[in-house]
């Protein structure tokens, strides 16, 4: 039986401590691929926990592909070797502090949250009206914008930082603020990095390009089918290959990667877009295996809406268990604050972040000083934090509201839920005859913008049907029962 003594837990969760134990115990092999675990009711009474704490834990390594279970069975450890891949695992994270006479001569950069339409016909659908109710954009409601803290941050700005103000930003962007990033990205999603390997920009459009002129434009990139389509127009308007690799049950599929000789595999890992699916431990070792066996090869980390998991703990970043420098992160504030801050960052492993020193640093960066030591402010001081839980609890609600209304209108055969838990957006399957293309026409003459699952396909022949992607980021709760009643019209 597990044992494990909570005395020196801390102010952890009593779960999240637990988690962490058998997580290290199967990381270090203490617990073997497919041992059978204890029963989460028999690990509580042996524990003296709740069978509440034993299940969130069983949960999240569930979450994050450490365990699995067997129906009428129980639960097991998962396989999550590698051959050619030994892995680190950042458990505690502390804040760190940086000072901020230190020199630099860096930048920084960010990447955008997939909300791209794709017609069936693969036309752009341009300027949409006015839908009572939209599923697919996300934008941000007034109310839910920090707009008294901003302004006061605003105004601190413009009193202490007069001087800094006026002066050219490093090329990477402001030292205050790649150091509140840092600190962030090392108590919230466990990577140690260094300011100096972070590159700030406005939109990760303009991130994309620095990778592309990094890697270079004689590479072969790799992008998710289904996916977010304007990442490979993106590679395509820089006049590089790009390649749509198929998706199984657990991200990119190794194989596929494997035979389209791609140097540079760009993935969703912790929320992909928009199957919701979570990369497991074992695929991500794999793909980092992958990675290892070309120096050509690298690994771009979208973490889009990591922040907004709605259970459990945020899924570890695939940065975070790599010791190879083969992982490049990206992300951006437009989803955890607003879209229309348009703040992105990059971290780029050391030995590119070395040639982008030598090679790009000309480029001046893109994201005004005026904004920066504001958004520095706003993270040194905790309040993206507590912003973060605020709207994860506003989106939960949100969530179950619209769920609840699905389910007075639920027909078992007809209707099927998927992923709820995994981000921003679910997954609803229906049964109907009639085509997604029609679906989606008849639902925006009803007032409902929506899209299926099949619009985010390059490969056709791989096409699931009438699964609609319910993005509820930009819902009004008051409006969500007439606006499931106008959906359930359609079908």
């Amino acid at each position: 039986m597990l044992t494990y003594s909570f005395d020196d837990r801390g102010t952890e969760a009593l779960y999240e401590y637990l988690y962490r134990q058998i997580k290290d115990d199967i990381s270090n092999n203490k617990l073997k691929p497919k041992e059978k675990l204890p029963s989460k009711r028999a690990l509580a009474k042996h524990l003296d926990i709740s069978t509440i704490t034993v299940e969130n834990a069983y949960s999240q390594l569930m979450a994050e592909g450490y365990i699995y279970s067997v129906p009428r069975s129980g639960f097991y450890v998962s396989d999550i070797s590698a051959d050619d891949y030994k892995f680190s695992d950042t458990s505690q994270y502390k804040p760190r502090t940086y000072k901020k006479d230190a020199k630099d001569n860096n930048q920084e950069t960010i990447l955008d949250s997939p909300k791209y339409f794709m017609d069936f016909d693969q036309e752009t659908i341009l300027d949409s009206p006015k839908y009572f109710m939209d599923f697919v954009n996300n934008n941000t409601a007034p109310d839910n914008f920090p707009f008294t803290r901003w302004a006061k941050l605003i105004r601190e700005t413009m009193a202490e930082e007069r001087d800094n103000l006026m002066i050219k930003s490093p090329s990477l962007g402001v030292y205050q603020l790649r150091c509140a990033i840092v600190n962030y990205l090392y108590q919230f999603r466990g990577m140690d990095v260094e300011p100096e390997q972070v590159v700030v920009g406005a939109g990760t459009e303009y991130l994309y390009g620095l990778i592309i002129q990094l890697l270079g434009h004689e590479s072969k990139y790799a992008v998710e089918d289904p996916g977010y389509q304007k990442i490979a127009r993106i590679y395509k308007a820089n006049k590089v290959k790009c390649v749509h690799i198929p998706l199984d049950n657990e991200g990119i599929n190794i194989d596929a990667l494997e035979e389209s000789a791609a140097d540079v595999v760009h993935i969703t890992p912790s929320h992909h877009f928009p199957t919701g699916i979570v990369t497991p431990i074992s695929r991500r070792h794999e793909l980092l295996t992958w990675a290892l066996k070309s120096e050509k090869r690298y690994i771009i980390e979208d973490d889009y809406d990591s922040e907004f998991r709605l259970l459990g703990k945020p899924i570890p970043a695939l940065q975070s268990i790599d010791m190879s420098n083969k992982v490049i992160y990206i992300n951006t504030f437009s989803k955890s604050l607003t879209s229309t801050i348009r703040i992105s960052y990059m971290v780029l492993p050391k030995p590119l972040i070395e040639r982008y020193n030598k090679e790009l640093s000309f480029y001046a960066c893109t994201v005004s000083n005026f904004e920066q030591y504001t958004l520095a402010k706003f993270l040194e001081r905790g309040y993206l934090e507590i912003h973060i839980n605020r709207m994860r609890n506003y989106y939960r609600k949100t969530r179950d509201i619209l769920l609840e209304n699905i389910m007075k209108r639920k027909d078992d055969k007809k209707i099927n839920i998927m992923e709820e838990d995994a981000g921003l957006h679910f997954l609803l399957q229906v049964d109907t005859k009639i085509s997604d293309k029609q679906l989606v026409m008849r639902a925006a003459e009803n007032g409902i913008n929506v899209s299926c699952l099949s619009q985010y396909y390059y490969d056709r022949s791989n096409i699931k049907d009438h699964i609609l992607v319910i993005n509820y980021s930009g819902v009004d709760t008051e409006y969500i029962e007439e606006g499931v009643d106008r959906l359930f019209e359609v079908f």
